[in-house]
C-alpha cells in the first residue's frame, strides 16, 4: 500500500480552487431590474396569460395533460419564483436603502452648511446695524450745525435756512 506524505487538512481551505466570481455590483443592478419588473403591471399581464394558458391546456387537452387539475407542477413553479423573487426584491430594497441613507447623511451636511452661513450672515447683519447706528445721519449733522450756530451767534448757512422754512429739518424751531 502506498504511503501518502502530504496530509489534506480540512481545517483550511484548498489552495488554487477556484471559485465563482461574481461582481456584487452586477448582481445588485440585475436585482434592482428584475425587482422593477416584478412590479410592473406588464409582469402581472404576461404572468396572468401564461397561467390561464397553463390552465386551459390542461383541462382541454389539446396537448396532453402533463400538468392535471390540482396544477401541482404549476404551484411548484410560482413557488420556485417566490423563492428567487423575494430575495431579489429584498437585496435592490437594500441598495435603495443604502441609497437613501446616504441622501439623508448629504441633506443633513447641506443643512448644517446652511445653517453655518446663516449664523454668519445674521451676526455680519446685526454688527452692520450697530455700525451704522453710529453713523451720523444728513438731518443730525445738520441739527448740530444749527445748534452750533446759534451758540456762535452767527448766521448759518443758505442752504439750512432754505430747508428751515420749507420745515424740513428736524428739530427746527
Amino acid at each position: 500500500m502506498p504511503e501518502i506524505t502530504t496530509q489534506r487538512r480540512l481545517d483550511q481551505p484548498v489552495a488554487g480552487r477556484t471559485r465563482l466570481a461574481v461582481d456584487p455590483d452586477w448582481f445588485a443592478r440585475m436585482s434592482e431590474k428584475v425587482a422593477r419588473f416584478l412590479g410592473t403591471g406588464r409582469y402581472l399581464a404576461i404572468q396572468t396569460v401564461v397561467v390561464v394558458a397553463w390552465i386551459a391546456l390542461n383541462l382541454t387537452a389539446w396537448f396532453g395533460t402533463w400538468d392535471p387539475y390540482p396544477f401541482i407542477l404549476l404551484n411548484l413553479a410560482f413557488s420556485t419564483q417566490a423563492a428567487y423573487a423575494a430575495p431579489l426584491i429584498l437585496l435592490a430594497q437594500n441598495r435603495q436603502d443604502d441609497r437613501d441613507r446616504i441622501s439623508l447623511e448629504e441633506d443633513r451636511a447641506r443643512a448644517e452648511r446652511t445653517k453655518a452661513d446663516t449664523e454668519y450672515l445674521a451676526r455680519e447683519l446685526a454688527a452692520l446695524r450697530i455700525a451704522l447706528g453710529e453713523v451720523v445721519t444728513r438731518d443730525y449733522l445738520r441739527g448740530e450745525l444749527e445748534k452750533l450756530y446759534d451758540r456762535l451767534g452767527a448766521a448759518p448757512d443758505p442752504a439750512v435756512e432754505r430747508t428751515r422754512s420749507r420745515g424740513r429739518v428736524k428739530g427746527a424751531r
